[in-house]
């Protein structure tokens, strides 16, 4: 407690920036999944640095950045595969 009685939360981390982060890399990882059935270029890369933003912003032990990260770096090797083997554009 302090001298004003409030009670300091030491380590709760739970701050804006963390929680826009968040958010950021979920919508980056849905739209990496979605880029995998259409056009991956277009939708992939994009999300890719959405994902970077996510993890700038978030700082270092964040794992669902992490995560948004390394499924936009997945689904962008996947989903040029896929691309590739059905002579789908990449556009």
């Amino acid at each position: 407690m302090s001298a004003d009685g409030e009670t300091l939360h030491e380590g709760a981390g739970h701050g804006t920036a963390e929680t826009v982060a968040g958010y950021l890399a979920a919508i980056a990882m849905f739209v990496a999944v979605i880029g995998l059935a259409w056009h991956p270029i277009r939708l992939i890369l994009p999300a890719g640095a959405i994902a970077l933003v996510a993890a700038a912003m978030a700082g270092p032990g964040r794992r669902l950045q992490l995560a948004a990260v390394i499924v936009c770096t997945v689904c962008f090797f996947l989903g040029m595969t896929i691309a590739v083997a059905t002579s789908r554009p990449l556009w």
